[in-house]
C-alpha cells in the first residue's frame, strides 16, 4: 500500500515544532552554562577575597601591637628598629622575589613558600620569647627580620595571583579587584581585634597568631590557579629591578615629587610603631588607669583602618574637585592633625581627640598614596610606568618610612623613655607628637610653594629626558 504524500504545509509545521524543541533545548543548555560560569566566577572572587583576608591578617596580628609588647619586655628603646627593618627589606626583597616568580617559580607557589618561611621564622621568634627568662634584642630582632624579609614580597605576589586568576576567568580586574582588596583590610582589622580582646597585645602570642595565619596562607595559596612563568623573559637585571626609573631624578618636577614622597613617607610608620604603646601608657596614670581606651589600644586604633577603607571612596570625588595637588595637600595637613590630636588627647575626657586622630588617618594615608600613584602614572610613558611606580614605593615605604621610624625612635627615646615617672613620660609623649605634627606642617607648606601640578611634561627638554630614560640612554 502506497504511503500518502505528506502535505507540504503539515511537513513545514512539523519541522517548525522540531526546530522549536531543539531551540528550547539549546537555550536551556546555554542558560545552564551561563549560570555555571557565573557561579564559578563568584566562587573565584570569594576565594580571592579569602586570600586577601589571610594575607593582611598575618600582618595585622602584630604590626600595631608589637611596640607595646617590646615595651613590656624592656625593649622600648629599640622599637624603631623593628619597624625600620620593614622598609629596609622592602628596598630589595620584593624585586628579587618578583623576578623569581616571573621567570622560574609560579607566583602562587612562591607566595606559599614565602609565607611558609615567614611563618617559621615568626614562630621561632615566638618560641624564643616564650622560653627565655629575659628577652634580648639581638636574637629576637634577627628572627623577626628574616620573617619580615619573606613576608614583605607576599603583598605584591598576592596581587599578582589575584590579577592572574581574574584575567584567566575573563573578569575585569579594575572592577573586581577593589572589593577583593577591601577584604584585606577587613582581615587586618579582625586580627587586630583578636589580639586586642585575647590580651595578646603585651605578650608573644601575637607572634604565634601571625605564624599560624602564615601557615594557613601557605597551604591555601597552593589551591590558587596556576600563574604561568616566562622562562625566556628578556631584559636586563637593571630593568627587572626597576633601576631605570632612577633616571627620572634628572627631570626637575619628578625629582621634587619623589623627594616630597620620601619626606611624607617619614610619617607613615610612626603611629604604627608608637601609637599602641602610647595609648596603653595611660593605664600607668591613676586618673586614666581604668579607662576603656587604655585597656583596648588595638581596638581604638582599628578605627584608623576602618577610616582608611571608607576614605578610599572619597578619592574620585576629591580628585575631580580639587585636583592631584589639592588631594596631596589634604593628606599632608591630615598628618598634621593625626599627630596633633594624639598630642592633645587622652583615654578619659580627651578620648574624642584620639578618635578624631584615627578618623583623619584615612585621609592622611590613602590620599597621598593613591593620588601619588596617579601622578606617576600621568607623568611617565608606558614602558617606564611600572618602574616609576616601584620607585614611588621605594621613596615612601622604603627610604622615607625607614628614616622616619629611626628618627621617631630617637625623639621618643629622648623625651619619653628617658623619663622615670608616668607623668613625665606622658609629657614626653605630648612633646613628641607635637614635634611630628610640626614636621608634617613644614613639609606641607614647602609643598605648596615648590610642587607644580602639571599633567604633561612642561617643555621639550623634559619630554626628551623621559624618552631617553625609557630608552636606557640617560645617565643617572
Amino acid at each position: 500500500m502506497r504511503k500518502q504524500p505528506v502535505s507540504p504545509r503539515l511537513s513545514s509545521a512539523r519541522r517548525i515544532r522540531v526546530e522549536s524543541r531543539e531551540l528550547k533545548k539549546s537555550f536551556k543548555s546555554y542558560n545552564i552554562k551561563i549560570k555555571k560560569n557565573v557561579s564559578t566566577k563568584r566562587v573565584l572572587q570569594v576565594r580571592l577575597a579569602a586570600l586577601s583576608f589571610l594575607e593582611f591578617g598575618v600582618w595585622g596580628a602584630y604590626l600595631i601591637s608589637l611596640g607595646n609588647y617590646l615595651g613590656s619586655v624592656g625593649l622600648a628603646t629599640h622599637i624603631g628598629w623593628f619597624y625600620a627593618v620593614q622598609g629596609i627589606v622592602s628596598l630589595f626583597m620584593p624585586a628579587v622575589v618578583g623576578i623569581i616568580a616571573d621567570r622560574w617559580i609560579q607566583a602562587q607557589r612562591m607566595l606559599s613558600l614565602c609565607h611558609l618561611l615567614a611563618g617559621l621564622f615568626m614562630a621561632a621568634a615566638a618560641v624564643y620569647a616564650l622560653t627565655v627568662p629575659v628577652v634580648e634584642f639581638g636574637p629576637l630582632f634577627t628572627l623577626y627580620t628574616f620573617s619580615v624579609a619573606f613576608f614583605m614580597p607576599t603583598i605584591g605576589l598576592n596581587n599578582s595571583v589575584a590579577f592572574n586568576a581574574l584575567s584567566r576567568a575573563g573578569l575585569d580586574t579594575i572592577t573586581c579587584f577593589p572589593p577583593i582588596r577591601v577584604f584585606g583590610t577587613v582581615g587586618f582589622i579582625c586580627s587586630m581585634l583578636f589580639v586586642n580582646f585575647t590580651q595578646f597585645q603585651t605578650n608573644p602570642y601575637q607572634l604565634v597568631t601571625s605564624a599560624v595565619l602564615s601557615f594557613c596562607m601557605a597551604a591555601y595559596a597552593l589551591t590558587m590557579p596556576q600563574c604561568p612563568v616566562d622562562k625566556k623573559a628578556s631584559g636586563s637585571l637593571a630593568d627587572s629591578l626597576g633601576l631605570k626609573a632612577f633616571g627620572l631624578f634628572k627631570v626637575k618636577r619628578m625629582a621634587i615629587f619623589f623627594i616630597f614622597s620620601m619626606c611624607l613617607g617619614v610619617s607613615l610608620q610612626i603611629t604604627n610603631s608608637y601609637g599602641n604603646i602610647f595609648i596603653t601608657s595611660f593605664s600607668d596614670i591613676a586618673s586614666f588607669a581604668d579607662t576603656w581606651g587604655a585597656r583596648n589600644a588595638n581596638a581604638l586604633i582599628s578605627l584608623s583602618q576602618i577610616s582608611e577603607t571608607l576614605c578610599i571612596l572619597l578619592i574620585p570625588f576629591c580628585l575631580k574637585r580639587f585636583g592631584i595637588k589639592g588631594v596631596m595637600l589634604m593628606s599632608m595637613f591630615a598628618w598634621v592633625l593625626r599627630f596633633a590630636f594624639f598630642g592633645m588627647g587622652d583615654t578619659g575626657g580627651g578620648l574624642w581627640l584620639l578618635v578624631l586622630s584615627c578618623i583623619v588617618y584615612g585621609v592622611a594615608f590613602d590620599f597621598f598614596n593613591v593620588s601619588g600613584g596617579l601622578y606617576v602614572d600621568q607623568q611617565t610613558t608606558k614602558d617606564l610606568r611600572s618602574s616609576a611606580q616601584g620607585l614611588f614605593m621605594i621613596m615612601t615605604n622604603g627610604i622615607g618610612a625607614t628614616v622616619g621610624t629611626l628618627a621617631a625612635q630617637a625623639i621618643v627615646n629622648h623625651y619619653v623613655f628617658s623619663q622615670t615617672t608616668p607623668e613625665a613620660q606622658h609629657a614626653g609623649w605630648t612633646t613628641s607628637w607635637y614635634i611630628f605634627a610640626a614636621y608634617s606642617l613644614v613639609i606641607a607648606v614647602l609643598f605648596i610653594f615648590l610642587f607644580k601640578d602639571t599633567q604633561t611634561p612642561t617643555n621639550d627638554e623634559e619630554a626628551r629626558l623621559i624618552k631617553e630614560i625609557e630608552d636606557n640612554k640617560a645617565v643617572v
